[in-house]
């Protein structure tokens, strides 16, 4: 019974955790700000708590982003179109392109708090392998990509949350034109003009 209770108080110490983290990192002027100390402030819990959960911060950041992205991940393994996998190739590789994008437009100050984390290279994190393999699997169903693996690279970089950041921040792009102006660029790299699909 004491098991349980502790179980049921660790699961409400984490989602207190988590929820006080979204809310610093949503609102700070850059994720750089936002501390251990500010997180276990938040959560009203003690630090010592938060790096026995999470590690260190690169650790609590990848929870947090994990959690956030989970029900988009789960709409791309598994839900209907324009997302799931039974989308025509090319709709989807828009459709995949596009979620990412309003994912780090969404939540610019998260996405970008973990690519600047530290953790060796962003291309080995979990969850860009995944996004990767993805695009590219979707990639290589479409003939007139030559290479499904480095396309899905060069695609991907276009949706850095310091991209993102850049061109929201410093070149005033709208979130609608930045998915425009990526849309566009994917339809060239899909050779659209040859597309049977459309």
């Amino acid at each position: 019974m004491t098991q349980r209770k502790e179980r049921a108080d660790a699961l409400r110490n984490r989602e207190a955790v988590l929820a006080a983290a979204d809310d610093l990192f949503a609102s700070s002027q850059s994720p750089r700000s936002v501390s251990m100390d500010d997180v276990a402030a938040a959560a009203g819990v003690g630090k010592g708590t938060l790096f026995r959960r999470f590690g260190d911060r690169t650790g609590l950041i990848q929870a947090l982003y994990e959690a956030r992205i989970q029900p988009l991940r789960d709409a791309v393994d598994s839900g209907p179109p324009p997302l799931g996998p039974s989308t025509p190739p090319h709709d989807r590789v828009r459709a995949l392109l596009d979620a990412v994008l309003r994912f780090k437009l969404d939540n610019r100050h998260l996405a970008l708090a973990l690519e600047e984390a530290g953790s060796g290279s962003p291309y080995h994190a979990e969850h860009y392998t995944w996004w990767h393999r993805t695009l590219r699997d979707t990639l290589r169903q479409i003939p007139s990509v030559p290479s499904g693996d480095f396309a899905a690279h060069a695609l991907l970089a276009a949706t850095r949350a310091d991209l993102v950041e850049h061109l929201s921040g410093q070149e005033h792009f709208t979130a609608d034109l930045m998915r425009s102006e990526l849309a566009s660029y994917v339809s060239k790299v899909l050779a659209d003009d040859n597309d049977s699909d459309d």
